[in-house]
């Protein structure tokens, strides 16, 4: 036990902590901290340049928070005057904001509850008024879902 000898009989007397190096010893604690994954407004830029891969996105977008307007109902706003129907969501408030003001109601959810909620028919569009806007018809939203199902069945 640390400090004292805790045998019957034995004398107490007092016994120093053990001195240790930093980092030896501590295999459960890396001496840097791992990186953290790119943010989804990184993973968007990337995508649309060209540097990340369509699954790698797709891995990004499921993990990370979406930002969606509201109305006074709950669910998604969507836009019809386009050729199909597409939802606005941002990778961040800030962007958000930008296009709906700053009063405006939101909702929060990740990139996998949207493609597990959005209706079927609909794409969606991130980041509407940002420089590296990407548009996700309802074709590539279907793909997007049979990439998911087979990445989580097999």
């Amino acid at each position: 036990m640390y400090g004292y000898d805790q045998n019957p009989g034995a004398q107490q007397q007092y016994a120093p902590p053990q001195q240790q190096m930093p980092g030896v010893g501590y295999a459960e604690q890396p001496l840097y901290p791992e990186p953290s994954p790119p943010s989804l407004a990184d993973a968007v830029r990337a995508f649309t340049t060209g540097s990340l891969s369509a699954e790698d996105f797709q891995q990004i977008f499921a993990t990370s928070k979406v930002y969606c307007p509201r109305g006074e109902t709950p669910g998604f706003l969507a836009l019809h005057n386009t050729q199909q129907p597409v939802i606005p969501m941002f990778t961040t408030l800030k962007e958000l904001r930008r296009y709906a003001g700053k009063e405006s109601k939101y909702f929060v959810i990740t990139g996998a509850e949207v493609i597990d909620l959005l209706p079927t028919g609909y794409g969606f569009v991130l980041d509407m008024e940002g420089d590296h806007r990407m548009v996700f018809d309802a074709k590539a939203v279907e793909q997007m879902v049979d990439f998911a199902m087979r990445r989580m069945y097999g």
